[in-house]
């Protein structure tokens, strides 16, 4: 778990060595000034040598300086490590997750993956900077003070062996009690983060709803869930500093017991006292800096755990080992394919689908909901693979192509298409980044979307906000249109991506696909039977089964459902002669 954090470190493994580095050089300098302040006493002041208590001052002062300079180093380089590793781990997971598959991205909600990607990365953070700068510091402060110590007074510093045994296990103890709390805290943020995103994604439904109080009411749960949570933990934690101080004080007692009938015996001096007390309290102000990073470890440990599970996570989908780079048509095959979304589900989705489509056929998909038909075309691209039998595009099996290039010859529009923070050219330029402004706006006029971008102020370099949420639905799907016909794709799929707007829009865009691209597969996914009608041929499906296929004129004839589904359009009064 942390060796695969650890690999994101990369450039970043000299400043942390470095911080070591420094750190030790801070601590090997302080475990002197001890000594010498015992000198200064023992010698300087009670022989009244000046010139002594100068020189050996004098020595003091540069080691404090130098003991300064290396902490301030030493702090510097601490953050550059901490705020790179955090920087390489947003990077890393970021690009693991443009990898996954929607298997992948099934197993995490969206909330989820930010609170990932911001608080346990933070946390992370602060953890690795406090653990760089006592990881060297601590130990060796601890183990210097007290050979120190023990070379001053070995009886004494046995006084400090009795101490820290008993300290180390109650702080064993808090690890064991408080780390179940922040495992679970930070899945509360998660369903925080999860409210707050629905409720600004849905803000038109709420109000429109006045849901506005009941929302409140479910964030400010989510938000006191934490607080219970981190209360619970806190108290736990709170017992650190109380052991911490009763340790000290303990320690100082025994020693200014002992110490001071050494002193009145002669078997110690007073420097010596002084100098010993002094290695007692970097001994325990170092061991009360490793319980914070306990407390700190314990808080990012499951961090640590959500963070790693990302960027261990392996895609399901994945490119052969010498994959096909051309796809030649935009034949499209399905060979006794099944499918489920659940592995462990008894029924499957999609089940005994057989089907050939010719390179340049106009095709209908109609169906209930749940019916399987936007489960079927994302079989094409591979956004899921067959859990059995195959599916061909040109003659291959899709698992033979590579993933780039497939989905590069395949454009998708879909129902709830996302269009994302910036200009309309800028989008639509998603299709191919190299097209030029008479390129884009020609296939805007055959998505029906030019007249509408010519009426805005700033025409194709009007700034869309997050998602697209300034045009209109109808809009959104004809932009949509545009960026995937800018593709100039092999295999073009719409699922339900006219809905939003007008029949006779629709005509005109299923007109525009028929003369400008007649060589590409279109499969087009709908609701009303009018965007279909003229197609070469429609599939009915029915519980995830082909339940037909031939023209709009054989279907009414001949399949139950389509005829249905005809009747109880025209009676609404949706299907419209062209």
């Amino acid at each position: 778990m942390y060796k695969t954090l650890m690999k994101s470190l990369r450039q970043y493994k000299k400043p942390a060595y470095l911080t070591m580095l420094f750190m030790a050089l801070e601590v090997a300098v302080e475990i002197f000034i001890p000594f010498l302040m015992a000198k200064i006493i023992d010698r300087g002041l009670m022989e009244r040598d000046i010139a002594y208590i100068l020189k050996i001052g004098s020595l003091m002062f540069v080691m404090a300086c130098f003991s300064m300079l290396f902490g301030v180093l030493a702090g510097k380089f601490s953050s550059d490590a901490a705020v790179g590793l955090s920087t390489n781990l947003r990077q890393d997971i970021y690009e693991n997750i443009q990898t996954f598959a929607f298997d992948n991205i099934d197993k995490y909600s969206s909330s989820s993956l930010i609170t990932r990607l911001t608080t346990d990365i933070t946390n992370i953070q602060m953890a690795f900077q406090m653990v760089l700068k006592t990881i060297i510091r601590s130990p060796f402060m601890i183990a210097f003070a007290f050979a120190m110590a023990s070379y001053t007074n070995l009886k004494l510093s046995l006084t400090i062996l009795i101490i820290v045994p008993i300290v180390a296990f109650i702080l064993i103890g808090l690890i064991y009690r408080v780390h179940p709390y922040f495992i679970e805290v930070f899945k509360k943020y998660d369903r925080l983060n999860q409210t707050v995103q629905e409720d600004i994604n849905g803000v038109r439904v709420v109000k429109s709803f006045v849901r506005e109080e009941k929302e409140i009411e479910k964030f400010k749960k989510a938000s006191e869930d934490i607080k219970s949570l981190f209360m619970k933990a806190e108290k736990i934690i709170a017992f650190n500093a109380p052991v911490m101080q009763i340790a000290i004080y303990s320690c100082l007692l025994l020693v200014y017991w002992f110490g001071a009938k050494y002193v009145v015996g002669g078997t110690m001096s007073t420097g010596e006292l002084t100098s010993f007390i002094t290695y007692m309290m970097q001994i325990l102000t170092s061991i009360m800096m490793i319980s914070m990073i306990f407390v700190m470890i314990v808080i990012s440990e499951a961090s640590v755990e959500r963070v790693a599970e990302v960027l261990n996570e392996k895609a399901t989908l994945s490119n052969p080992e010498k994959p096909l780079t051309t796809i030649e048509n935009g034949d499209i095959e399905f060979k006794n394919v099944q499918f489920k979304y659940n592995k462990r589900s008894e029924e499957a989705d999609l089940s005994q689908i057989n089907l050939t489509i010719k390179s340049g056929e106009t095709i209908g998909i109609i169906g209930g909901t749940g019916s399987g038909k936007s489960t079927l075309i994302q079989l094409i691209p591979r956004l899921y693979d067959a859990t059995e039998g195959e599916v061909y595009v040109s003659g291959h099996d899709v698992k033979d192509y590579d993933l780039v290039t497939l989905r590069d010859q395949i454009a998708m529009v879909l129902q709830k298409n996302t269009l994302f923070s910036g200009t309309i050219i800028e989008n639509l330029r998603w299709g191919d980044k190299e097209a030029s402004e008479e390129e884009v706006q020609r296939v805007a006029k055959l998505a029906q979307a030019d007249d509408f971008v010519q009426a805005f102020p700033d025409n194709y370099e009007t700034v869309l906000d997050q998602g697209g949420s300034n045009v209109s639905g109808g809009q959104k799907q004809r932009l949509t249109i545009a960026r995937a016909l800018l593709k100039q794709p092999k295999i073009l799929i719409l699922d339900d991506s006219t809905s939003a707007v007008d029949t006779k829009t629709d005509a005109y865009i299923r007109k525009a696909f028929t003369e400008e691209i007649p060589n590409t597969t279109k499969i087009i996914v709908a609701q009303r039977i009018s965007s279909i009608q003229d197609a070469d041929r429609i599939i009915v499906l029915e519980e995830g089964k082909i339940d037909g296929i031939g023209t709009h004129e054989e279907l009414l004839e001949n399949n139950m459902i389509y005829k249905e589904v005809f009747d109880s359009q025209v009676k609404g009064g949706t299907i419209v002669e062209e």
